[in-house]
């Protein structure tokens, strides 16, 4: 039999999902060539360096890679607290799902037939007690002796083997003491998984559901093993990350360029470039530093290359940077519509809730291509006024004249467009709370929430904590390459000030 168990955890993936998602999994390796192909100029864009490029070898190009993935895997493991290993599934209805499908059957065709035959042949029999063996002894902890003892007695393959030549195998005994073992090693989420096994009566059946459970007890260990290392993980990694970064750095020169570019552009951008009174060179150091990376909350995935520091947290910060933009609309939204409606819905119960929820039921495909925002904000629209009508009318109050629910609809309207001037004020007090958020983390004082943000505060603080999580592990993997290019800045913001 092509050994199910092996391939399943060659295969497993990993891939950070911040909300917990039971996604597809990505291969390491193929996540991290698609983010430095997107994140890597083409020829036509490279800017002239101010030593000569330095060619590497393949060798030193497939260590280098190894060495990524290996950085990308530790990170999200440390970053992610959903993090899980997930078995890998060719995709329904490809060649390789189908010439796997194939194989498996005509194994459990053969050994089926070999189980009939007068007397019965056990040699595919042997091969899988064999392969169960070795993945029960995996399980075993370097103190269970006396497991291991019982399973190498039991289960050894030469006995098994002349007991089925001299036609004295109880194959089904055999079976029991496997179930019994995986009954001692499994997760008690797997306790059900062993009963079910336990009422197959068939040995072709039965050992078909023995690996698929042993698969799932793989994952299960594996995934215990992740929970178990993230807090060492957590007390190396900032060592480990910035080490290999300066492996990859000292083998590809250039690969700080857009980090560079990202801290210069904030300077640049930065009000008059110049120093608050008093302040010194390293609080303003932090400053610049922290509105950069509020900057990449607002960043052109397509148009602009991301910081190479940052590649490994790129996804995130699209994640937060979408959550924030449908935030920043639910904001606004309940602001026009109790502006509007003024005392007439002011603090009624529960309300603020119904509308908040129905306006990101609304805007939940707001990010996907097939997302027709005229169409959609005019739902929105008419959904709020329809609830309104109904709440107005429960409390005893006049309902709004069609003037000014038209008014009202074209304002709820209005607000898709990015130059709204209730969205940008919204929009400007989110990123003055966040940038409160970063500079008050050193106090753990959360800052002042601004007017009009209150509906969306618990989602608003989330953001914050995830954004304040990865800004300061960040800074503390790179802090040596961030402040060589910040004091770089600094001092030519000083001359030019002169």
């Amino acid at each position: 039999m092509p050994n199910e168990s092996d391939e399943s955890s060659k295969e497993e993936q990993s891939k950070i999902d911040m909300d917990g998602k039971e996604n597809t999994v990505e291969p390491s390796e193929e996540m991290i060539r698609k983010r430095i192909r997107r994140n890597t100029p083409s020829p036509h864009r490279l800017t002239p360096q101010s030593s000569p490029p330095r060619f590497v070898s393949v060798e030193e190009l497939m260590e280098t890679a190894k060495g990524v993935t290996n950085l990308a895997l530790a990170h999200e493991i440390v970053m992610n607290s959903a993090f899980q290993v997930k078995p890998y599934e060719p995709e329904e209805g490809s060649l390789e799902k189908q010439v796997k499908e194939i194989m498996h059957k005509a194994f459990w065709d053969c050994l089926e037939s070999q189980l009939k035959e007068d007397p019965p042949s056990y040699s595919h029999a042997v091969t899988l007690v064999g392969e169960i063996k070795e993945t029960l002894l995996s399980f075993l902890l370097p103190g269970q002796s006396r497991l291991r003892g019982q399973i190498e007695e039991t289960l050894d393959l030469s006995l098994i083997q002349q007991e089925a030549e001299n036609e004295a195998l109880d194959i089904s005994k055999v079976a029991r003491f496997i179930i019994d073992m995986m009954g001692t090693f499994c997760a008690p989420c797997r306790d059900e998984d062993i009963r079910q096994l336990r009422k197959i009566p068939d040995i072709v059946p039965l050992f078909k559901s023995i690996f698929a459970v042993l698969d799932k007890m793989k994952i299960d260990m594996a995934n215990f093993a992740v929970s178990s290392l993230r807090p060492h993980l957590l007390q190396q990694s900032v060592e480990y990350e910035r080490k290999k970064f300066h492996e990859f750095l000292e083998k590809q020169p250039n690969a700080l360029d857009f980090t560079k570019k990202w801290l210069q552009d904030t300077s640049d951008y930065s009000t008059g470039g110049e120093t608050e009174g008093g302040a010194t060179s390293t609080t303003v150091s932090v400053q610049l530093h922290n509105l950069a990376y509020l900057r990449l909350l607002k960043w052109d995935h397509d148009a602009e290359s991301f910081p190479e520091t940052l590649l490994l947290d790129q996804c995130r910060f699209q994640e937060m940077q979408q959550e924030l933009e449908q935030l920043a609309l639910v904001a606004s939204i309940l602001l026009i519509v109790y502006n509007s409606a003024g005392e007439a819905i002011s603090g009624l119960p529960g309300l603020n809730e119904r509308l908040k929820k129905t306006i990101k039921i609304l805007l939940a495909e707001m990010h996907t291509p097939s997302f027709k925002a005229d169409e959609t904000f005019a739902a929105v629209a008419e959904k709020l006024c329809l609830e309104l009508r109904g709440c107005l009318s429960q409390h005893g109050f006049s309902p709004f004249p069609s003037d000014r629910e038209n008014t009202l609809k074209g304002q709820i309207v209005a607000a898709k467009s990015a130059d709204n001037p209730i969205r940008k004020v919204i929009d400007s007090r989110i990123q003055a709370y966040l940038l409160g958020f970063l500079e008050s983390s050193a106090n753990r004082s959360a800052p002042a929430l601004p007017g009009g943000l209150t509906p969306v505060s618990k989602e608003l603080e989330e953001i914050a904590v995830k954004l304040e999580r990865l800004v300061t592990f960040n800074k503390l993997v790179y802090s040596p390459f961030y402040q060589k290019i910040l004091q770089d800045i600094l001092k030519q913001r000083e001359g030019l000030d002169v």
